[in-house]
């Protein structure tokens, strides 16, 4: 008898209310997958954008990027895993919002018995976008200063801890003074509400008119020109993110004019489609919170159900840290 599982699929782009909960058969894996069922789920704003349809997908289509549980089978092929193994993963093609699933096994990770599943799916897609903002994408060092936008969301947690694990100043942005004061707890040297002052201002005040070496920025059209104010000549602009809308289009004659600045857009499933190093950053974060430099933050609970409800409360910015989905 197969089994079945309960799956969130949209059939149609739109607001959560296009989210729906459907039984799928899940059947045995084939050469290179494994069936794994999953004990929690992350949600993240690639959901959304997926969701809404600004990263388009073949409709119908399940959601989810994330999810950590129990290898139940492996395919033919798969050396890195074997039945019964606790694993975590953060990677394509989405779907992880579902009980169980049967998926490619590349980019699946071994899960240390140390590392609960919540946390596992809370910080597998954050944590190593972390990773690669930090060590994959331009050189930083001890001393350098980074501006983080959104620091008190899930990447920004993280983020404020790696940094302050790694020697680097960051100066995060937030909604709320509330929302600032929890970014500077977790590590942040600085953390300015965008809606009571000019981040551009603050940020010229703190660097003594010096700038930053880096910015990353996940929430795109708002904060975009103003981030391109706060760089230091030869500083580079990390653009991984959309939540306030896309960035409108670049001429890239005003880099120069602005100093020689640097700007990229990566994404994490290019770093992770090789997956030899999508295991070494899976490593590189389990030792970050084995190592209690990384503390991961599961401030929202959500039954799979309930959907709905946890993608209006993220879009509306009702969030911190990171939220699970119970399957």
């Amino acid at each position: 008898m197969q089994q079945t599982a309960k799956t969130v699929v949209i059939h149609e782009t739109g607001g959560p209310e296009v989210l729906r909960i459907e039984e799928h058969t899940v059947g045995d894996p084939g050469p290179g997958e494994v069936r794994i069922r999953h004990h929690a789920c992350g949600l993240n704003y690639i959901d959304v954008y997926q969701r809404t349809g600004l990263y388009p997908l073949n409709l119908p289509q399940a959601l989810g990027m994330e999810a950590a549980g129990v290898i139940e089978a492996v395919g033919d092929g798969v050396t890195h895993l074997s039945p019964g193994q606790r694993a975590a993963y953060a990677a394509t093609p989405s779907g992880a919002y579902t009980q169980a699933r049967v998926m490619p096994a590349e980019q699946v990770c071994p899960l240390p018995e140390s590392i609960s599943f919540k946390t596992a799916a809370a910080m597998m897609l954050k944590g190593m976008t972390v990773e690669y903002l930090f060590h994959r994408t331009t050189p930083l060092k001890r001393g350098d200063t980074v501006l983080f936008h959104a620091a008190a969301g899930g990447v920004g947690l993280i983020a404020c801890q790696w940094a302050k694990s790694e020697g680097i100043t960051l100066i995060g942005t937030a909604g709320t003074d509330e929302k600032c004061s929890l970014a500077q707890f977790n590590g942040a040297a600085h953390c300015i509400n965008y809606k009571t002052d000019n981040f551009v201002d603050r940020v010229n005040e703190i660097t003594a008119g010096k700038g930053v070496d880096v910015v990353m920025d996940s929430v795109g059209a708002d904060t975009f020109e103003g981030s391109l104010e706060c760089l230091k000549p030869l500083g580079m602009m990390i653009s991984f993110g959309n939540a306030s809308g896309p960035v409108p289009p670049v001429d890239l004659g005003m880099l120069s004019r602005r100093g020689s600045l640097k700007i990229t857009r990566p994404t994490l499933f290019t770093h992770t489609a090789d997956p030899n190093v999508c295991q070494a950053m899976a490593r590189r974060l389990f030792g970050k919170v084995d190592g209690r430099e990384v503390t991961i933050h599961v401030d929202q609970t959500f039954p799979l159900e309930r959907v709905a409800e946890a993608h209006r409360a993220l879009e509306a910015r009702e969030t911190t840290g990171s939220t699970i989905l119970e399957p």
